[in-house]
């Protein structure tokens, strides 16, 4: 009996069309660039759909629903929702070919409805090509484009920092903060507008935190690993800088 496998992958980092040149060039592979769309109101883009592998591969492509889950991950969400742009997005060609160590063009649109809330509002463009049989298993590529559409109006930046939790993982002290973006942009939290100091007496350590994006009226955790050599109660300072610059500071008290 022939045995049949899906492989799906949701990938919001991709490799780049030039990433292992030089090496064996794999029969199915599928890269798009940019990863991330950002359009103002209504308007359109391109995506470039590359085909670095040995084989022809037809791609469909549709738009869904986005969403990210507490601890950054991407998920795929329902067409309509409070921040989705889904039903407003439009992609052409719906069904392509792209031929071994080609690209082809892919357009991406967005109209807005007439009323609509000010800020951010985001979709992913799926990509999804065709099984192809392997070895006697059917293997199926799928990749996500985020796109995110900035409607007119006010943009209002707002993060509030919630409770530290500790827990440990693989021999370290895992910090997890929780951060609540209140405004109607999405926020990057990470290297360069985070500062964490963790600290007791005169002993001080810098952490820099896993950087992730957090969207709109969501709430998520920003984790940190500490390795250091401190234990018992100590103090955690945070500080975080939103969009605009603005700062949003609170101190624990925590064990590790």
């Amino acid at each position: 009996m022939t045995r049949t496998a899906w492989l799906a992958l949701a990938l919001l980092a991709l490799v780049p069309a030039s990433a292992g040149a030089g090496t064996t060039r794999p029969p199915l592979a599928l890269t798009a660039t940019p990863a991330r769309l950002a359009l103002v109101g209504s308007g359109s883009t391109t995506v470039r759909v590359t085909n670095p592998g040995t084989s022809p591969i037809r791609v469909e492509a549709d738009r869904v629903g986005f969403s990210l889950d507490v601890r950054g991950r991407p998920r795929t969400a329902p067409l309509r929702g409070p921040r989705a742009a889904a039903r407003w997005v439009a992609v052409s060609p719906a069904r392509f070919v792209v031929p071994p160590g080609a690209s082809r063009s892919l357009a991406v649109s967005a109209r807005l409805p007439g009323r609509i809330e000010p800020g951010d509002h985001d979709a992913l463009v799926l990509l999804t090509t065709r099984p192809s049989i392997a070895g006697g298993v059917a293997v199926r590529v799928r990749l996500g484009v985020v796109v995110v559409v900035r409607a007119p109006g006010a943009v209002v930046r707002r993060l509030a920092l919630g409770s530290l939790r500790v827990r440990r993982h693989r021999g370290a002290s895992v910090l997890e903060l929780w951060v609540a973006n209140r405004g109607n942009v999405t926020e990057t939290l990470g290297r360069g507008r985070t500062a964490f100091v963790v600290g007791r007496g005169t002993k001080r350590s810098r952490l820099l935190p896993t950087p992730r994006d957090l969207r709109p009226r969501t709430s998520g955790v920003l984790q940190l690993a500490y390795r250091g050599r401190l234990r018992g109660r100590v103090t955690v300072r945070a500080e975080i800088l939103d969009g605009a610059g603005r700062v949003s500071r609170r101190t624990y008290r925590v064990r590790l």
